[in-house]
């Protein structure tokens, strides 16, 4: 029997910034609302979300709805470019997405955040629950996506929206990916 399973990849709602406890803005509170009731016809079994703030604050209302814990995982954190501010840090994530190995001061190589998501996303394909929702950041996400479709680049990644919703599906060892959210 092949068992189907579906990883939800969301993207946070809007926020106020990019720091660990930057929060959603007003219309990111509108957002999370309109997330949970997208959401609300899949049979949840876990939610697992990156630490930061506005990660959290955009599934929370899904969470309360099911009555579901959020587990809180440290390798859904926003990647870090560099630790340096970079006036022309999109110039240089482009190139991150063409080397993967690239890295800048105090940051990660996109292959390294990769590593980090991928292996959240395997442990998930390998319990026992069908339908589990990840939060995480556009970075992240985009990453991940180029692991199962390594077309998925930079520009991609610029046409993602806050809030953004993929499911992953794995059906025997395949792994599908389809962007729900419009």
């Amino acid at each position: 029997m092949v068992i189907l399973k579906n990883v939800y990849i969301v993207r946070h709602c809007e926020a106020e910034g990019q720091s660990f406890y930057a929060k959603l803005t007003e219309k990111g509170f509108n957002q999370a609302l309109d997330l949970s009731s997208f959401l609300s016809e899949i049979k949840v079994d876990r939610i697992i979300s990156s630490p930061y703030e506005r990660a959290i604050q955009s599934i929370q209302p899904l969470a309360n709805q099911l009555n579901i814990e959020i587990e809180i995982d440290g390798k859904l954190t926003e990647r870090v470019l560099s630790t340096k501010d970079i006036s022309d840090w999109e110039d240089k994530l482009r190139t991150t997405f063409e080397d993967v190995e690239l890295k800048f001061e105090g940051g990660e190589s996109s292959q390294e955040a990769k590593e980090r998501i991928v292996d959240v996303v395997e442990n998930v394909f390998n319990d026992v629950s069908e339908n589990t929702i990840i939060v995480t950041h556009g970075n992240l996400m985009s990453l991940l996506l180029n692991n199962y479709n390594k077309t998925f680049g930079f520009n991609d990644w610029q046409d993602l929206t806050n809030p953004d919703v993929y499911v992953l599906r794995e059906i025997g060892n395949k792994v599908t990916y389809e962007r729900l959210w419009n």
